[in-house]
């Protein structure tokens, strides 16, 4: 039986994954902060309360469990978004933290105990390759996320290394949204995507369990977003 690690796995995409990587007979371990959201995830999934960017207590749960044979991270922030003449760098540098130095600090941490056939599988969002106006330090966290992929696959090789690229979700990082606006720009979007739906958590954790799981898959950003990098949701 294999182990999983899901970093940022206690809702949204993380969580998805985390089910159906135990759906194919997977241990699986979910990290996350929150200890509420902690004490709500399925029973049959092992929680574990840490900060991805906290190196020391990533490699101290990476040690409870023993040989990781796919980790997945899925740490995302709220903060990063805005016209760039305007944009708090203070802010950004915080967003930098939460998710890009998280990632980092994460695959860094758990390395040492990664199976020699295991897997790596980064989770970036699509505004890493779309030109949408007030996302430059969006863009710029995922580019940078992304950017990881190809020299880790090579480096780390046996390990596969891949990343997964979302588009527009229905997660609750839309959850600072009154729900009104939130329906109404699904909607708008919905009726922009050549898919002509917002995609669900579990649609991209298929892509994002596929990443992790396929034997030869290494070296890959998979883009998973309804086709958004084709039309202006803007």
């Amino acid at each position: 039986m294999s182990n999983a690690l899901v970093v940022g796995g206690t809702s949204g995409i993380g969580l998805a994954t985390a089910r159906r990587l135990r759906a194919r007979g997977a241990t699986v371990h979910v990290v996350g902060r929150d200890k509420e959201r902690l004490d709500a995830v399925d029973a049959g999934l092992v929680g574990h309360q840490a900060d991805g960017a906290d190196r020391d207590a990533m490699a101290a749960v990476a040690e409870t469990i023993g040989t990781v044979d796919h980790l997945v991270v899925t740490l995302s922030g709220s903060e990063g978004m805005g016209p760039i003449a305007t944009l708090d760098l203070d802010t950004l540098r915080r967003a930098f933290d939460a998710k890009f130095w998280g990632h980092v600090t994460t695959v860094q941490a758990v390395l040492p105990r990664l199976a020699p056939t295991g897997s790596i599988t980064l989770v970036s969002a699509i505004t890493a390759r779309t030109g949408m106006a007030g996302t430059a330090g969006l863009a710029a966290i995922n580019g940078a996320i992304e950017s990881l992929v190809q020299p880790l696959a090579v480096e780390l090789a046996p390990i596969r290394v891949n990343g997964v690229s979302p588009g527009l979700v229905d997660t609750p990082w839309w959850s600072g949204m009154p729900e009104d606006a939130r329906q109404e720009y699904f909607a708008q979007c919905a009726a922009a995507l050549p898919v002509r739906r917002v995609a669900t958590a579990d649609d991209v954790a298929e892509v994002v369990v596929l990443a992790a799981t396929n034997p030869n898959l290494t070296g890959t950003v998979i883009e998973t977003d309804g086709g958004a990098r084709l039309v202006s949701l803007g």
